[in-house]
């Protein structure tokens, strides 16, 4: 029977865990993969008026076709920051802009930049993973010490630790789906 300060624990992990997996999955979004997607300007800063502001604060992003990203900024003044930030990200983008639209043909990915994405997909699922063992690592830690401090039973330890274990499989389980299905993605022509 798992007590009130093991599940306390648990879910501490757990919460941790998820955040993980959050991060990954938003960071995964990012990547160009020859489909236009908005998002990839997701951590792109520009500079308004002197301050780094995001993107989606100053403009408008949207696909409107498969191959065409376009951003209408709020502020005709602002176009200019914008190309120039779109330019210093390195995201293999060239805006081109009317006076009013700035918009961005995505090129076709290259093989080595498939292979390149693939293996920075399969670094950040590394470094995902590497949040949930630690995770684990933690609250296995903390139910070492109720154990020792808070008279928690090493029976219920044990147990904790074999639930605490399971949901790291799940969570990890999750990061490799999400890493597999960008790598699918990305190899899509």
């Amino acid at each position: 029977m798992i007590t009130e300060k093991a599940k306390e624990i648990i879910g501490g992990a757990e919460s941790k865990m998820k955040s993980a997996v959050s991060f990954i999955e938003e960071d995964l979004k990012t990547y160009r993969v020859g489909k236009a997607n908005p998002s990839i300007f997701n951590g792109l800063l520009v500079s308004y008026y002197g301050t780094p502001t995001p993107l989606a604060q100053i403009s408008s992003v949207a696909a409107p076709d498969a191959k065409t990203l376009t951003i209408q900024p709020w502020e005709k003044s602002m176009i200019g920051p914008i190309e120039k930030a779109i330019l210093d990200a390195n995201l293999g983008l060239t805006p081109q802009n009317n006076g009013e639209i700035i918009r961005c043909t995505v090129p076709a990915l290259t093989e080595d930049r498939r292979r390149e994405l693939i293996k920075k997909a399969k670094a950040a699922g590394e470094n995902a993973k590497i949040v949930v063992r630690n995770a684990r690592r933690d609250g296995i830690d903390l139910l070492k010490k109720a154990q020792k401090n808070d008279g928690l039973s090493e029976d219920a330890e044990k147990e904790a630790e074999e639930e605490l274990q399971k949901t790291t499989d799940k969570f990890v389980k999750s990061v490799d789906d999400l890493v597999s299905a960008k790598e699918k993605e990305i190899l899509t022509v």
